[in-house]
């Protein structure tokens, strides 16, 4: 493996939500990160699963968890990495014999990386959710959408992987730092809840300064402002507005074609509906790329608003390396001076048992023992 994390080594329990986006941004930053999958998880040869792609850049090893000599297994592997990521609910690692205080027996050094929902500890813990709940009480998504409406869920960008992979990934870096200072390792409690609300910082700030309202679609920055959002264009498509700065506004209404003294008073919240009314019109009368052309080497803060598929052929992105593989996938984030990334195919369930566990030093004999006692199941010959 190539980039900062090189020699880093991770264990990886397979699960959903933040702890497997956590794991490939660990992986595409050069982690070794080897996937524990379930051993009911295998495929067959002849229906294979398909390869999900925030799987990519780790092996994986398919064991039987209710088996003794499947979670010996996984501790003698733990006893070796130095991050461990796990997104059960609570109690489930302890119950299976793998908590923080057999792992840290073990591995007195182990960053142990706890990512779900809730969070470890209050009365919320045990009980199931989704992106969408954690988010809603963490009153970030109060914030997002129209005023006359309900909020709408920003697909699962900030639960599940701003507030929770990126949280996770964070903490287990800054945990690997302190063990490697320190030689003692820690549990990272990684709520999505509470990283949802860590991003919400600077408006919790603005709220209690009044220079925001708690509510929603009336603020600079929540699609409040006129300058500040999305407009239809001519052919049904749209365009982003985020002239926040008096003399990016300026630079819009130049594109536009438009005279600041023939227009409402953008200081004027009161006037706020016929300042988007006027923008609104003016947008109308041009298809996006138009307008995108016509803003094009200007400082209007005019973006076309792409689709998924778009996004990937905009010459800003394709300079930029920002989609790569086949199929394109995003390439990782940030980009680390001299590094190449080489998207790998995502792994089965126990695709690479026999020869993940012989790299991170288990005899062969005894692996073979193991896929006998039907503590490993591999996918194929599990190479």
């Amino acid at each position: 493996m190539t980039g900062p994390l090189a020699g880093v080594r991770v264990i990886e329990m397979a699960g959903l939500g933040a702890a497997p986006f956590a794991a490939m941004m660990l992986a595409d930053a050069g982690a070794e990160v080897l996937r524990i999958d379930r051993a009911t998880d295998v495929p067959s040869e002849t229906h294979p699963a398909p390869r999900k792609c925030h799987l990519r850049g780790r092996r994986s090893v398919a064991v039987d968890l209710k088996n003794k000599a499947a979670k010996d297994l996984v501790r003698e592997l733990i006893s070796s990495a130095n991050v461990l990521i796990e997104g059960f609910r609570p109690g489930t690692m302890e119950r299976l014999g793998l908590g923080p205080a057999e792992c840290l027996a073990v591995n007195p050094g182990l960053v142990y990386v706890r990512a779900t929902g809730w969070g470890q500890t209050g009365p919320l813990a045990p009980r199931a959710g989704h992106d969408i709940n954690y988010i809603a009480l963490s009153g970030v998504l109060h914030m997002i959408g129209h005023a006359d409406r309900p909020p709408v869920p920003p697909v699962n960008f900030l639960g599940d992987i701003g507030g929770g992979a990126y949280i996770a990934a964070f903490g287990a870096v800054t945990g690997v730092v302190s063990s490697l200072r320190t030689g003692k390792g820690t549990v990272i409690d990684a709520a999505m809840l509470d990283g949802a609300s860590y991003m919400a910082t600077m408006f919790h700030g603005q709220l209690a300064g009044g220079t925001w309202e708690d509510e929603r679609g009336v603020n600079d920055f929540d699609g409040g402002a006129p300058w500040y959002g999305c407009y239809t264009t001519r052919d049904g498509r749209s365009i982003a507005v985020g002239a926040y700065e008096q003399h990016f506004y300026d630079e819009l209404l130049d594109v536009l074609g438009l005279d600041c003294a023939n227009l409402p008073d953008r200081h004027d919240k009161s006037q706020w509906p016929a300042l988007r009314s006027a923008l609104a019109a003016k947008i109308g009368t041009r298809t996006r790329d138009e307008w995108e052309k016509l803003a094009n080497g200007r400082d209007a803060c005019m973006s076309p608003v792409l689709s998924m598929r778009e996004a990937a052929d905009h010459p800003h992105n394709v300079a930029r390396a920002a989609f790569t593989g086949d199929p394109l996938v995003p390439a990782p984030a940030p980009k680390f001076d001299g590094q190449q990334f080489h998207p790998t195919t995502p792994a089965h369930a126990g695709e690479h048992s026999r020869s993940s566990l012989r790299e991170w030093g288990v005899p062969s004999e005894r692996i073979e023992e193991l896929h006998r006692l039907g503590a490993v199941m591999s996918f194929g010959h599990g190479e």
